[in-house]
């Protein structure tokens, strides 16, 4: 998963800004005031952030922020987004949210209009953006257990934990369900007897329902229908003028005639056709109006029987099917609670299997969890003090959660300290935006293979950074770049030059109006770049700067 592309219109004092991004460790660098911050509000704004018009640059209407992330497995995204009523993936993922003057506010996933919710809920698993106040996963204690069981390889253990969870609480719920009161069952019992009772004595099938109607309709209208029958019939053969009887004359004209010229026997042999149809039809008619001549008998059970379905329908269902299967649902509640006790043991023996089970796979995802702990709390302990906390304490504190969760049993809480002296404290409770981010950049290399956000943003990495920590910072920024695609933000020189791509913010006037815009800076460019964060572009500068940026 990469981001590719990330546009933006009119947001502070970005008027226009299209940005390619290549993969790896993209550095973001340029002079205190250019601007940089914009980059991360926009992807705020991407991450489902709040959002407020005070954002749009002046005298614009609307501002837009838009992100392509390219891929070539969106099976998991797209069954998500799919759920939700979202067009889904074919190579690129499309995020684009806009604010226009009046604070309307629209998002839009692959074009479809969507929830901050549901843009948010996608944020969270595309990017990683550690700053002041911004979008930090990591801080979750939820997200905390997902990253533990992943460097535990727990996975598996903890879908089978998953389904024997939502198996016992439906078991749970149907047992529940049954087991009322005794009053609430009876009167229940009473009714469904009733509906099965009345549905049974129909003798309902789904396939009478249309030829019922048929049949009701004509019979229904069999007094008009004999009368009209009857009326043709007559006029063909049976009137003194009938029809059949005049062409009786016609055909003696026409043979006649055929004799003199045998020409006509084409004509004279189509008369004789029709003479025969209409005989035929007069037959048929006769014969209709003879078989609609039903006794009122016939037609009142004709009528009770159409009333009864449309009575069983206005209870039941719209059609027949949907009346039988009401039955079919009503006869086994009805039987369930007519064995109550049989059925309740039963599903008392099935609930305390299914918690043997769940007790059992959850002490197993414990042990699991309770091993990698201390591995993984080890592993981050070195990337600290690597990036500068010599003497910090981190600890991943496994704890019996207070009830069984679709997790498990546990709960864990990723606790740091700083400095000597200090007690440790839960990630969230840690103030100092350079101290979260350094602490992040600790933990998502120990964690590198197996976290699976693909875009990781650090802002403030270098607060109070410097000397070899510096150079510590930039190469682990390098090495997560290897499974990751990764953004800095950074005042550090020996970051910057550890980056396999550096953008430069400026910020210029023109006309009265200020403008932030963003270019890649390569070759001599770049050492400038360097020479300039170094403290100048004097020629020793330039020179530290071409051996930081040496192939490493």
């Amino acid at each position: 998963m990469l981001l590719q592309l990330l546009r933006i219109k009119n947001l502070a004092l970005v008027e226009d800004l299209e940005w390619e991004i290549a993969p790896g460790f993209t550095a973001i660098t340029g002079e205190t005031g250019a601007g940089k911050s914009i980059i991360i509000g926009a992807l705020q704004l991407l991450l489902g952030e709040r959002a407020d018009k005070s954002l749009l640059r002046t005298g614009a209407e609307m501002c837009t922020v838009e992100a392509i992330f390219q891929g070539d497995d969106w099976a998991r995204w797209n069954e998500r987004l799919e759920e939700s009523g979202i067009e889904p993936c074919d190579g690129d993922l499309i995020l684009k949210r806009s604010l226009s003057l009046s604070g309307t506010n629209r998002q839009f996933i692959n074009g479809s209009p969507t929830t901050l919710a549901n843009l948010k809920e996608l944020g969270d698993d595309l990017v990683d953006l550690h700053g002041p106040h911004d979008h930090q996963s990591l801080l979750s204690p939820d997200r905390q257990l997902d990253l533990l069981d992943a460097f535990a390889v727990a996975n598996e253990g903890r879908q089978k934990f998953l389904k024997i969870f939502r198996d016992l609480r439906a078991l749970e719920t149907e047992h529940a369900a049954l087991n009322t009161a005794e009053t609430a069952r009876e009167q229940e019992l009473d009714l469904l007897r009733h509906q099965v009772n009345e549905i049974n004595a129909a003798n309902l099938s789904a396939e009478e329902e249309a030829q019922l109607d048929s049949r009701y309709r004509r019979a229904s209208n069999s007094r008009r229908l004999i009368e009209l029958a009857s009326a043709v019939a007559t006029k063909l053969s049976e009137a003194d003028d009938a029809i059949l009887a005049q062409l009786g004359e016609t055909r003696k004209l026409l043979r006649e005639l055929e004799k003199l010229d045998p020409a006509m026997a084409t004509p004279a042999n189509a008369h004789e056709s029709a003479v025969v149809e209409l005989s035929e039809i007069a037959r048929d008619l006769s014969r209709y109006a003879e078989s609609l001549d039903l006794d009122p008998e016939q037609l009142a059970a004709l009528e009770q029987r159409v009333s009864l379905f449309e009575s069983l329908k206005r209870k039941y269902g719209a059609t027949m099917a949907d009346v039988i299967a009401f039955g079919e649902r009503a006869a086994q509640r009805m039987r369930k609670i007519e064995g109550r006790d049989e059925e309740l043991q039963r599903l008392a023996n099935k609930i305390a299997t299914h918690t043997a089970e769940l007790r059992r796979t959850g002490d197993t995802l414990r042990k699991l969890r309770a091993k990698a702990a201390p591995k993984l709390s080890e592993m981050v302990r070195r990337n600290l003090r690597d990036l500068g906390f010599k003497q910090s304490k981190f600890e991943a504190r496994l704890s019996e959660a207070q009830i069984p969760r679709p997790s498990g049993f546990d709960a864990v809480e990723l606790l740091f300290s700083p400095n000597p002296g200090e007690p440790l404290k839960p990630m969230r409770a840690i103030a100092s935006s350079g101290e979260i981010s350094r602490l992040m950049l600790a933990i998502k290399s120990a964690l590198a293979a197996q976290d699976a956000v693909p875009l990781l943003v650090f802002d403030e990495i270098d607060a109070n950074v410097g000397g070899e920590i510096a150079h510590a910072v930039g190469a682990r920024m390098r090495e997560l770049a290897k499974r990751h695609q990764v953004l800095c933000i950074t005042h550090l020189p020996p970051v910057a030059a550890a980056a396999t791509s550096q953008f430069v913010v400026t910020k210029e006037v023109r006309s009265g109006r200020t403008f932030t815009q963003l270019r890649e800076v390569t070759g001599k460019a770049r050492r400038e770049e360097i020479a300039r964060m170094l403290g100048g572009k004097s020629e020793e500068a330039m020179k530290l700067a071409a051996t930081m940026l040496k192939p490493q």
